[in-house]
C-alpha cells in the first residue's frame, strides 16, 4: 500500500469546487484511492459526498492511500492536486 500525508492547500478547504476536482481526478485513476483525516475513517476519494463529509479545512493534513498497480502514481498525482489552492485564479 502506498500512502502520503498532504496538507490541504485550498484556502477554503475541501468545499464543493476543490472536492469536485479531487473526485474527478480520483475517478480517472486505475486504482481506488482513499482519503482520510486523523480520527476519522478513510473514505473513497471517488465519492463527492464522502470527501465533503471529511470537512477538511485549509492547512489540515489528510492521508491519501491506494493499493495495486499504479497506486504510487495515483497517490502522487492527487497529492500534488490537493496541495494546490484549487480556488486560485489561473
Amino acid at each position: 500500500m502506498h500512502q502520503r500525508t498532504v496538507v490541504v492547500g485550498s484556502r477554503s478547504g475541501l468545499h464543493a469546487r476543490p472536492a469536485s476536482l479531487l473526485v474527478q481526478a480520483a475517478t480517472r485513476q486505475p486504482v481506488k484511492v482513499t482519503i482520510g483525516r486523523d480520527g476519522q475513517s478513510a473514505v473513497d476519494a471517488r465519492s463527492l459526498l464522502s470527501v465533503l463529509a471529511l470537512a477538511a479545512q485549509y492547512g489540515d493534513s489528510v492521508v491519501l492511500a491506494a493499493e495495486g498497480d499504479g497506486a504510487e502514481a495515483a497517490v502522487e498525482e492527487l497529492a500534488v492536486l490537493l496541495a494546490r489552492d484549487l480556488d486560485a485564479t489561473p
